[in-house]
């Protein structure tokens, strides 16, 4: 063979004879370089067989052996991980779009009920079964540890606080009612703001207050109110005047008394300058009495939902989200 002189040039060990029988002593195969293409030469001292193996393949068999080929060793695993990854992927996609479909739902089943007030039985059941829905996706487990998301100013889309519902139901007349109830939160300074507009055809006011709040665990916040604010009425100093009304089917023309019309909307610009100048009343709220906790149980960046210690539950939504137009 070719390969046999190469023998020559490496040491070899001495056959070692016993008193009764010669035996090879047989060692591990030794590899050895045999030309510049980078193959290997085993050497099996006990009977000289000689093997010839590539380097790429030195790993074949026992790789194989292992359950694969070394390219392929690490294929299934990869795969795997990628699957798993995909379908993590698509599950909070999905999840994330059914947490924005009951966030609709729940905004259009809020239309038309006046903040609770006017809801009917069924739509109560409906909304509270929206609510729960959502608290058990809420995205924000613990929202006091991220109290940015609570500044801004919320306005009031739902409640079942029945505190609530004398003043939501009294009329001073049948012009004027409840504009809008808000809550305008600070984190940095740790305060809230609650407001509530009236509005009528001649003026708008607002009664508000001013609290403090403590942070007492991940979710849930102790509330202090410190001030009330009476606000000053602003009165509407332009009032359209129609060229004609109508009066049991009988049209009447405004237009000759016009200006006597106009007359009374300068005195009112005039009435209305001097009230919108007078600071507002405020007035000291006791302490005990004063107190109240409040349950943070969904948070995004639109909606808040947050349960009072009565039981009472409050749906908020942003100032200027899509979720306030039906």
């Amino acid at each position: 063979m070719a390969t046999v002189p190469l023998f020559t040039q490496f040491p070899c060990k001495t056959l070692i004879t016993s008193s009764s029988t010669s035996t090879f002593q047989s060692k591990s195969p030794i590899l050895l370089p045999i030309n510049p293409i980078n193959r290997r030469i085993a050497v099996h001292r006990s009977d000289l067989k000689v093997r010839a193996s590539d380097v790429n393949d030195e790993w074949g068999p026992d790789s194989k052996g292992r359950g694969g080929d070394v390219e392929d060793e690490w294929g299934p695993e990869r795969g795997s991980n990628s699957s798993v990854g995909e379908k993590v992927a698509e599950e909070a996609i999905e999840s994330a779009e059914e947490t924005e479909r009951l966030k609709r739902v729940l905004a259009d089943s809020l239309y038309g009920t006046d903040r609770g007030l006017s809801a009917s039985s069924e739509t109560r059941a409906e909304i509270s079964e929206l609510i729960t829905q959502l608290e058990s996706k809420n995205p924000n487990p613990a929202p006091n540890e991220a109290l940015f998301l609570l500044n801004g100013k919320w306005i009031l889309g739902y409640t079942s606080f029945v505190g609530l519902f004398p003043l939501l139901s009294r009329r001073i007349s049948p012009l004027v009612k409840v504009d809008e109830i808000s809550q305008t939160i600070d984190s940095d300074s740790f305060t809230v703001h609650n407001s509530l507009q009236f509005a009528g055809p001649l003026a708008t006011t607002s009664f508000s207050t001013n609290a403090k709040f403590e942070v007492r665990s991940p979710k849930r916040v102790q509330v202090k109110l410190e001030q009330g604010v009476i606000g000053t009425p602003q009165l509407i100093d332009s009032i359209e005047i129609p060229e004609f009304v109508e009066v049991l089917g009988q049209k009447i023309d405004l237009n000759p008394i016009k200006g006597l019309l106009t007359s009374v909307q300068d005195t009112a610009s005039s009435v209305a300058r001097t009230i919108s100048s007078q600071p507002p009343l405020k007035f000291s709220l006791p302490g005990d009495s004063a107190q109240s906790w409040l349950l943070t149980t969904y948070l995004d960046k639109d909606l808040r939902i947050s349960r009072g210690d009565g039981g009472s539950v409050f749906v908020l939504i942003r100032e200027g989200s899509s979720l306030l137009n039906p």
